[in-house]
């Protein structure tokens, strides 16, 4: 009975020990979201995300045959509504990317590209809780489609072309002056003069 006692007092020891040991590691910056992520918080991260995907949404396949139309469809879709996130792409290099906590990963690497269909499908549908990733669907088949779309997307980034960026960067959003500008660069571009009500809003 005693060995008994003295046994589980040490498992506790243990368990406290690992809890105290992984709080200080979570909170070594306090509640700052510009410290790193750690090797181990990272890989901690990646367990639960993978455990938290029901394993029948796993292993669904993409439904949807991919096709020049639907990465189109797709590419717009993207710039419009995750590339201020993610970049154009996929790198995650963006004011936004870079300071969410953890960091918005690049979707061209393996960690990203090894997910399953369902897995990436899961993810745009239902977003990830405690990260800046938000649940995009609404349970619609249109919702569902389109992030079947973006899955052929997202496995398209790699092979990204120039063109294709170029294309995403006039659909990704726009504030009135960039609009402005944008439209000041094309009429310069084309070897017309600004209009006066432009040269004098600019100044």
């Amino acid at each position: 009975m005693k060995n008994l006692a003295i046994t589980l007092a040490v498992v506790l020891l243990i368990v406290l020990g690992g809890i105290a040991a992984g709080l200080a590691l979570l909170m070594r910056g306090g509640i700052s979201a510009r410290m790193e992520p750690s090797h181990i918080e990272a890989a901690i991260a990646r367990k639960l995300r993978r455990i938290g995907i029901p394993n029948q949404d796993r292993q669904l396949p993409n439904p949807v045959p991919a096709s020049k139309e639907v990465l189109a469809a797709a590419r717009a879709h993207f710039a419009d509504h995750c590339a201020i996130c993610h970049a154009n792409d996929g790198s995650g290099q963006t004011e936004m990317g870079r300071n969410l906590y953890p960091r918005s990963p690049d979707l061209r690497q393996s960690a990203t590209q090894q997910l399953t269909d369902g897995e990436m499908f899961y993810i745009v549908e239902n977003g990830v809780r405690l990260t800046g990733m938000p649940g995009w669907g609404d349970g619609s088949e249109d919702s569902k489609r389109a992030s079947w779309h973006l899955v052929h997307f997202i496995r398209h980034l790699p092979e990204l072309t120039r063109d294709e960026k170029l294309e995403m960067e006039r659909l990704n959003p726009k504030s009135p002056e960039e609009w402005r500008e944008m439209h000041e660069d094309e009429e310069f571009l084309q070897g017309k003069e600004p209009s006066t009500h432009e040269s004098t809003h600019h100044h």
